[in-house]
């Protein structure tokens, strides 16, 4: 991932990022082609004000022909009133096509993060993921719905300036911009060294937005350990190195702000002093000096404001090629060209001489194989690291093999489509996650066509009514991030009732009745025979006594099957399962 970044620091062109900003602006041309003609009829207008100006001190100081004037002044307040209207259309335009590109950049990056593989979430920071989809999303939205525009519109005020100027006096046009190639040098420094520091900037940015998540989530253990000291320390060091490269980027804007305004104050003072020499010659009048004066004003805005609009936009091109390495991540786990689809699944599961390893060579699985029928309950015992868990994710291809196969009914899980074999497995988890909302939609977990009938026929089968019945809103009673407000048992029955919602054909328990007391490890018990009826069923579980009724149960050590049987049978072994009995038993 850093590597990834780091790749578009070094090697990729500005340029080329902005491109691909612009792909997402592509279906708005229209409003795009509307925005940019305003532009033209604004900047024609904003030009004009100041010839209507210094005409009407020419008329009062030589004609003093009030009908003229008064002619002046109407055109004037037409001007001044197609602006606004203008003004006010361009940004009604702009900013509903920028709400809706960053709309649709939100959904897309949103969308891709889904559609990744578990082993990038494994290696990526949460905090980090947060700060692309909110922070620097939103970063793209001024350059969509002001910036590009405002360029546009400063560099054709530039270019229309010089032309006026020049129409009206080419010597004096000449001085007035004797200072524009030292302003064009300070730009293009000023925008190297903004674009540094805005790349500090959000990098500083992202690091404590990563460090909140993680120690905000783990706030409960930094109590337990009385760390709140040592913590606030290592925060405070991180919050430092974002105000230090914040104070970078102001200090840089303080010190470019000032030097423009004193090379404008340094032009004005030449347009007047060759202006005032060209007025008492008779080689202008004072209403073209006026013009002037206020052209050379109106001439270094626009330029200190492209140099600050190209600032944000380093700002957005920082943000975005953060937020195109998440969108260049390519997943791991893909549909082959045109995967088999079922709707419905026996449930056998073959593991034919399997290895694999999360990385490299390290290998958490070794020449594994078995095989479990339709309708058949499987049990993985062994001590921790032997591989258990790496199965059951590997049964829903949440990660890939490296050698051997792995089939459902006879079919190589790689040539079945991963929403229908997700869809056919039910896993109930050691640590089950509850998303903020109440009951009702945990169990049903998004599936709208889980009808609130079904899920009352969950909850009630695996005994999950239990508590919900006494909770003063029951399945509509809220319930708090993580499921802070249930306790573990509890939470685990509403897995239960959300994975028998959704009916799979093979039911994984991965340390179901781990964090479970005696008297809901009861209830649970209870449900699993149910549950499992017409099922296959693969069981983790450290206690044996919960995986005793299986029909067969495999022993697992340093990545290989080692034995194998029914409990009975693996007891008479007195092998490697036989100790681990007896240990639970003393």
């Amino acid at each position: 991932m850093a590597k990834r970044e780091e790749s578009y620091y070094g090697r990729q062109l500005n340029t080329n990022v902005f491109r691909r900003l612009m792909t997402y602006a592509r279906p708005y041309w229209l409003w795009i082609l509307a925005a940019i003609l305003l532009v033209l009829f604004l900047t024609t207008l904003e030009l004009y004000k100041p010839v209507l100006e210094g005409y009407v001190i020419d008329e009062i100081v030589t004609n003093r022909s009030f009908s003229k004037i008064k002619g002046i002044a109407l055109r004037y307040i037409f001007v001044l009133t197609g602006f606004y209207l203008s003004n006010i259309l361009q940004t009604m335009i702009l900013q509903y096509m920028g709400q809706n590109i960053i709309y649709n950049i939100r959904q897309e990056l949103y969308q891709h993060v889904h559609s990744l593989s578990l082993r990038f979430f494994d290696i990526t920071p949460v905090g980090k993921l947060v700060t692309r989809i909110t922070n620097d999303v939103e970063a793209l939205n001024e350059m969509y719905s002001t910036i590009i525009i405002k360029l546009f519109r400063n560099l054709v005020k530039i270019i229309g300036l010089v032309i006026v100027m020049f129409y009206h006096n080419v010597r004096l046009a000449v001085y007035s911009i004797t200072l524009l190639p030292l302003i064009i040098v300070l730009t293009i420094i000023f925008r190297k060294i903004s674009r540094a520091t805005y790349r500090i900037a959000r990098t500083k940015l992202t690091t404590v937005n990563t460090f909140l998540s993680e120690h905000i989530s783990g706030m409960k253990f930094i109590q337990i350990f009385a760390k709140e000291k040592e913590k606030y320390q290592e925060f405070e060091t991180k919050s430092k190195d974002l105000y230090k490269a914040n104070f970078r980027e102001i200090m840089v804007f303080a010190i470019f702000r000032p030097i423009i305004y004193f090379l404008s104050v340094v032009a004005l003072a030449i347009v007047l002093d060759l202006g005032s020499y060209l007025v008492i010659e008779g080689g202008i009048t004072i209403g073209i000096l006026y013009i002037f004066v206020n052209y050379v004003n109106s001439f270094f805005q626009p330029i200190q404001e492209m140099a600050e609009q190209l600032g944000v936009l380093q700002s957005a091109m920082a943000s975005a090629e953060k937020i195109f390495s998440i969108m260049d991540e390519e997943p791991l786990i893909t549909n082959k060209p045109n995967p088999v689809r079922r709707t419905k699944f026996e449930g056998k599961i073959e593991f034919e001489n399997v290895w694999f390893a999360y990385e490299d060579d390290n290998w958490i699985l070794k020449d594994v194989s078995f095989t479990i029928e339709p309708g058949m309950s499987a049990a993985f015992v062994g001590a921790t690291g032997a591989g258990k868990s790496s199965i059951l994710n590997l049964i829903g291809r949440y990660y890939d093999i490296q050698k051997g196969s792995i089939k459902i009914d006879d079919i190589d899980i790689r040539d079945l489509h991963t929403d229908d074999l997700r869809r056919a497995i039910g896993q109930v988890q050691q640590d089950v996650f509850i998303f903020t909302g109440d009951i009702k939609t945990n169990i049903r977990l998004f599936n709208k066509s889980i009808t609130d009938k079904e899920i009352e026929e969950a909850a009630s089968y695996v005994n999950a009514n239990s508590f919900i019945d006494k909770l003063p809103g029951k399945y509509d009673e809220p319930v708090m991030e993580r499921g802070a407000t249930l306790s573990s048992g509890e939470r685990q029955l509403l897995s239960f009732a959300r994975t028998l919602a959704y009916n799979p054909s093979i039911l994984v328990l991965d340390e179901a009745t781990a964090n479970i007391d005696t008297e809901t490890e009861k209830l649970i018990q209870d449900a699993l025979g149910k549950l499992m009826q017409g099922r296959t069923t693969i069981m983790v579980a450290h206690r044996l006594s919960t995986i005793q009724h299986a029909d067969k149960i495999f022993v697992m050590h340093k990545g290989k099957i080692i034995e194998s049987g029914t409990h009975q049978d693996l007891l008479k072994l007195d092998g490697m399962y036989k100790k681990l009995y007896d240990l639970q038993v003393q």
